[in-house]
């Protein structure tokens, strides 16, 4: 699992139509997690380490990946954090490419 949380990383050319990301799964790593626009370091410092935690717990990268999305959709209900990330731009532009389970 490579982890490529950096501006967009999974956003391609006619080159590599999935980014470093597809780039990387090409050339053999198995899964990849990528972003498909710019991102706030402090959201995905967040999301990151509910992904993480998630991975730890037994969860495959799709299921810690939506778990980590949603709370960070949630967080503003139940931690005392920025009350716009429950905003897409926040959450939605991490994917994961590859093997997923």
């Amino acid at each position: 699992m490579l982890a490529l949380t950096a501006c967009q990383t999974a956003l391609g050319d006619e080159r590599a139509s999935l980014g470093l990301a597809g780039v990387a799964v090409q050339a053999g790593v198995r899964s990849a997690l990528a972003t498909l626009w710019s991102v706030s370091d402090a959201s995905t410092s967040k999301l990151m380490t509910e992904f993480y935690s998630g991975i730890k717990s037994g969860m495959s990268k799709a299921q810690a990946l939506s778990a980590a999305q949603r709370k960070l959709i949630q967080a503003k209900k139940i931690e005392d954090i920025n009350d716009q990330y429950d905003n897409p731009a926040y959450w939605a532009p991490f994917i994961t490419i590859g093997n997923w389970l």
